[in-house]
């Protein structure tokens, strides 16, 4: 297993309202015991309209968690009716901020540059971006999954420092596995985020690699957290519809029992 400290991040989507929300993180928090903190990051990231409630059990009950948001405008401020800005997620005590993920991407046109511009943001404002990257089937059966990946996260951390590169996390989940059940097999994950921190190596180099944490996100579940979160090069997983259930997001945290 990697060396560096995994981080489990618990992507809600659209689901839950906030009654809901405070009571999955209370069960999160009677299940997550203090060993396990002791050897993973875990951060939960509820709707935008979830965010201040989830902040305020967070913080009154001391909760080992890190609070997350699942997206972001780029400007800080201005006329963009429904859109969220960077500022107002640090105000909220938010540490984690996902940028680009697939389905912001395939559904809503997130561009390669819209991503990086929102790296840029999430970091300016003092939060980590985790910056999604992935194929689709079409890409991966073409032969076209590394060179894709490879250009997104070229794209995405463009005009970043090394050292900015080296403490932010990027997610591999290939666009195929989201939502279906489908996995990436250990090994093709594996080799997949291996491409990734060599992609980032070849730009930033080796010790901005080393350093840079790469999940796993698509379908991870209870039953395969062990051996996907135990490659040496898989940092953590940006899970889905198995963050939405307190037991199996907790088996998940747990995968090194």
């Amino acid at each position: 297993m990697s060396a560096r400290r995994p981080l489990i991040s618990g992507n809600w989507k659209m689901h839950l309202n906030h009654f809901e929300a405070l009571k999955l993180t209370q069960e999160l928090s009677y299940q997550i015991t203090g060993d396990d903190i002791e050897h993973v990051d875990v951060s939960l990231h509820p709707p935008f309209t979830d965010l201040r409630t989830v902040q305020t059990v967070i913080d009154s009950d001391k909760l080992p968690f890190f609070l997350g948001a699942q997206h972001c405008h780029f400007e800080d401020k201005g006329a963009f009716t429904g859109e969220i800005a960077p500022a107002m997620l640090a105000k909220l005590n938010v540490t984690y901020v996902i940028a680009g993920h697939s389905e912001r991407r395939e559904i809503f046109g997130e561009t390669d540059e819209m991503v990086n511009a929102k790296a840029k943001a999430i970091l300016a404002a003092g939060m980590t971006p985790i910056v999604c990257v992935g194929e689709t089937l079409a890409e991966r059966d073409g032969g076209e999954a590394e060179a894709k990946v490879g250009s997104q996260v070229q794209a995405a951390l463009t005009g970043l420092s090394a050292e900015q590169v080296g403490g932010l996390v990027i997610a591999y989940e290939p666009i195929w596995a989201i939502g279906t059940g489908r996995t990436a097999s250990a090994e093709d994950a594996q080799a997949m985020c291996h491409h990734v921190r060599a992609g980032v190596s070849g730009i930033y180099g080796a010790d901005a690699a080393a350093s840079v944490r790469v999940q796993y996100g698509g379908s991870v579940k209870p039953a395969n957290a062990n051996e996907l979160l135990t490659q040496p090069d898989i940092d953590g997983a940006l899970v889905g519809g198995a963050a939405l259930s307190a037991d199996d997001f907790t088996r998940i945290v747990q995968f090194r029992l």
